[in-house]
């Protein structure tokens, strides 16, 4: 099989991340498919330490920081994330590089003919697409002879395809309203979901949470006799200074104190990177050798995209995926706290699906003008639905064209010490974050520079 092969068979299974919401049923979603997929695979899944993640946001950045550590410390780590930005090769990696075309047209091959097998007798429904590139990350790591994993669920985590896993630590982040179509209407439904990862006798490590979250996962550990470390009360952290480069900050863990950089921004990072902490300690518990140079080197290295990331200085250029209200209010408090600027615009786009009215309502308490983006996105909503919720949050939102366009249009209007803010969704992000490498040649992340850095306020 050829890569364009693969990628036409994974294709032509059911993908619920470009499906029309009204299909997001939780009775299409069965475990018992992937368990009867991986045992005639060999069960490929067992057999490593294994680091489970869920939660509303903040998984891809704890996934990342974690796989970081383990790879500084010598571990051969295989990284299961999702979604993607740019090629259905950067969800499954190995110490950081992904997998290449051919591997991953080898492995299709390899599955192939199971899964249509399996799809026809329709025991328990069809394998999703979601669902056979899970168990495909699960084949590559044990090719490539990985000694741990870390696992991103994909949506939900009771139901999501990764829980077929058996965790060493089970880390999860911050839980708020999201994928309602599936998950609940409530904080405690999607908690819930979110909190079926934890298995019999495992350790927790938890960010804080809304009251009725907490209650949630609380109640799930005991039921399973799980052991919960709560970051912010048996984890706790303090910035001591951040500019457009990183932060350096200081955590108390329960092993010992870490004095730390990161090149992420954002305040919610240092969340994450406390979960990153309480699952390293744990896996020190569990006799995994990582020192504390390990970790402080981990986290200088890690890199995850599209992501509070700044594309250049002047003006500031800021691309992140935040996708719900909660993750739009955490983006925009960061960015109040942490730079200084004049003016702000904000190109916008979402998926249909979301909830927009929440993500305007934010945006026009912070923005002078908002640009509604195009994207090609088979859910991206379109420009009525999209204009209709900044209407109703009392603002003017100007339709743009494509996100490429847009970028163009704005960096033009903006003066030296404006911001520009693209984002509402990961994929809107990635575009921005395509079309601005074709334009500027940008391959990597911006040079350090100081004059650079008085911008941030600390």
């Amino acid at each position: 099989m050829y890569y364009r092969q693969a990628i036409d068979f994974l294709e032509s299974l059911t993908d619920y991340e470009k499906a029309p919401a009204a299909v997001y049923q939780a009775s299409n979603f069965d475990l018992r498919r992937v368990d009867l997929l991986l045992e005639k695979l060999g069960n490929p899944h067992l057999g490593r330490r294994t680091v489970h993640i869920a939660g509303t946001k903040g998984k891809g950045s704890t996934a990342a920081m974690i796989s970081s550590i383990l790879k500084a410390a010598g571990l051969k780590i295989g990284l299961y994330s999702s979604p993607h930005l740019f090629s259905w090769q950067e969800r499954i990696s190995v110490n950081g590089r992904s997998i290449s075309q051919n591997e991953l047209a080898e492995m299709a091959g390899l599955i192939r003919p199971l899964v249509i097998s399996l799809n026809n007798e329709g025991r328990y429904g069809k394998l999703t697409t979601f669902e056979v590139l899970t168990a495909i990350a699960f084949m590559y790591f044990k090719a490539k002879n990985t000694v741990a994993q870390v696992l991103e669920t994909g949506m939900g985590g009771r139901l999501d395809a990764t829980n077929v896993a058996v965790p060493d630590v089970c880390v999860i982040t911050s839980v708020s309203l999201d994928h309602t179509q599936v998950l609940g209407n409530s904080i405690e439904q999607i908690a819930a979901e979110k909190a079926g990862i934890i298995k019999k006798g495992c350790t927790v490590i938890c960010a804080p949470q809304q009251f009725p979250a907490q209650q949630v996962i609380e109640a799930k550990c005991h039921e399973m006799q799980a052991r919960l470390i709560l970051c912010g009360k048996d984890l706790t952290w303090q910035l001591v200074r951040s500019d457009l480069n990183g932060q350096h900050f200081l955590l108390k863990g329960r092993l010992g104190d870490y004095d730390l950089r990161i090149p992420l921004l954002g305040d919610f990072q240092l969340e994450n990177a406390a979960l990153a902490i309480g699952a390293m300690e744990t896996l020190i518990e569990q006799g995994v050798s990582i020192s504390e140079k390990d970790i402080a080197s981990g986290f200088s290295r890690v890199r995850w995209p599209a992501r509070m990331q700044v594309l250049q200085k002047s003006p500031l250029l800021l691309i992140d995926g935040a996708h719900n209200m909660y993750s739009m209010h955490t983006v925009i408090n960061s960015i109040r706290k942490h730079f200084n600027f004049s003016n702000v615009y904000v190109i916008f786009g979402a998926s249909r699906d979301k909830d927009i009215a929440g993500m305007a309502t934010v945006l026009a308490r912070f923005a002078r003008r908002i640009i509604l983006a195009r994207s090609g996105h088979p859910r991206a909503a379109g420009f009525e639905q999209l204009n209709e919720a900044f209407q109703d949050a009392g603002v003017r939102a100007d339709p743009g064209r494509g996100v490429a366009e847009c970028l163009t249009d704005v960096l033009t209007l903006a003066t030296e010490n404006d911001l520009i803010l693209v984002t509402g969704s990961l994929f809107l992000a990635a575009e921005a974050l395509e079309a601005y490498k074709k334009v500027h040649r940008f391959k990597t992340p911006p040079p350090t520079s100081d004059s650079g850095c008085a911008r941030a306020l600390h």
